[in-house]
């Protein structure tokens, strides 16, 4: 099965020629891997040109316990996607994944969980309520940023000094993900805490010798914060707010169910959040649909009711 893991890397270079994001390519990588490891436990051993629809369908439903169906769906496009560039390269003859179809999704189904006004308020709270000032500080720059601009976790892990840019108020963001890189631009809220955090992290960073760190937040050891510093964080404020605990995930979920509630545009949501496909900021309009609300107070029904309450009380 060594050809396998030649035409593997030979697929992900084509991927990566394309401008497929980092994350993307390794992603496709550990699944590949994954399915050529099973492939080789077979016994006896199975030729890669004379694997089938039902060898693919043993190892779908082996890789599918205890998964969800989106992962599952995940799993059949990366191997159906491999699949035609395995005929291109002659090995197979035809792609048994093509008739394979992955578990329906319903977009609707797990629809995203947002943090509520209450909730943030809050978390702000507690955030200027630290022992320390630098965690004060620390706490309500990273709050500000995860709810202002509905960055995800990597991208806020991965904020360089440089990428803030004070004069225009604009925050510039890898994009990893997506391979596409971002401008942000902040609002003065979001601008204000930032400025606010920045001296104490300069005071932080010559108080631990660590001077020459090029993150944009740090940790009061002067190193680079990461998720795991940035859970913990939210963790503590969400026990001294008495809230539930809250993800990074759900501050990208809050930012963006927030901005359509407010009017904005879905493709401004959708440029601003560095969705890749406007269907991933479509969803987000089952839980942030104003006119839902304003239409259902329209209905008939409403002036129905009305009359027969007056009608009770008269």
């Amino acid at each position: 099965m060594r050809r396998w893991d030649g035409l593997v890397d030979g697929y992900l270079n084509c991927c990566e020629s394309r401008g497929l994001s980092e994350v993307t390519i390794e992603t496709r990588r550990r699944e590949l891997e994954r399915f050529g490891g099973w492939l080789k436990r077979r016994r006896p051993r199975v030729r890669l040109d004379r694997v089938d629809g039902d060898l693919v369908v043993r190892y779908l439903r082996e890789r599918a316990v205890f998964r969800s169906r989106a992962t599952l769906a995940g799993v059949v496009s990366n191997l159906r996607i491999m699949g035609e560039h395995l005929v291109q390269e002659g090995v197979w003859r035809q792609n048994p994944l093509r008739w394979i179809r992955g578990p329906k999704l319903d977009r609707r189904r797990r629809l995203p969980k947002r943090i509520g006004s209450e909730h943030l308020k809050a978390l702000f709270s507690a955030a200027q309520e630290r022992r320390s000032v630098y965690a004060r500080y620390q706490a309500v720059c990273l709050l500000s940023v995860l709810y202002g601009t509905g960055i995800r976790g990597g991208e806020l892990e991965r904020l360089e000094i440089g990428d803030w840019d004070s004069e225009n108020a604009i925050l510039k963001v890898d994009g990893q993900k997506t391979g596409k890189p971002r401008h942000i631009a902040v609002g003065e809220g979001v601008w204000r805490c930032i400025e606010a955090y920045l001296p104490h992290r300069h005071n932080q960073l010559e108080k631990s010798g660590c001077i020459e760190e090029r993150a944009l937040v740090v940790n009061r050891f002067g190193k680079r914060v990461n998720k795991q510093n940035i859970y913990t964080i939210l963790k503590r404020l969400a026990v001294s707010a008495e809230v539930p605990q809250v993800t990074l995930h759900q501050f990208r979920h809050s930012c963006a169910s927030d901005l359509l509630e407010a009017g904005v545009p879905l493709p401004q949501v959708q440029k601003y959040l560095g969705h890749a496909a406007i269907e991933s900021t479509v969803r987000y309009l089952d839980v942030a649909d104003t006119s839902r609300s304003e239409a259902m107070e329209k209905h008939p029904l409403n002036r129905f009711l009305g009359s027969k309450a007056a009608e009770v009380t008269s």
